[in-house]
């Protein structure tokens, strides 16, 4: 019963992550006048760091008392990396 529970929430955070990370994907300059667009990709994707550091406290005390598997690192993996990856790679106008 508490793993589920410790599962749901952690799809949950996932979830939120992964909106953030998407808008930060798919944010998009709109002309060379657009100079918020790099401010607003790096926004949404600090806020999926965010989300994502939450979710990895909440793995890592999963996976360390035996309720989780260690597969459940693989989505706060991906997300990180593309996150830090659209940071770093943020357009500018």
């Amino acid at each position: 019963m508490v793993t589920a529970a410790w599962a749901t929430v952690l799809v949950g955070l996932h979830a939120v992550a992964g909106f953030f990370v998407l808008n930060a994907v798919l944010t998009e300059s709109e002309g060379s006048w657009d100079r918020t667009v790099t401010g607003t990709v790096r926004l949404m994707a600090g806020l999926g760091l965010m989300v994502e550091l939450m979710a990895l406290a909440g793995t890592a005390a999963g996976v360390n008392t035996g309720r989780l598997q260690r597969w459940w690192y693989a989505p706060v993996a991906v997300l990180v990396v593309i996150a830090l990856v659209r940071m770093v790679f943020a357009p500018r106008p």
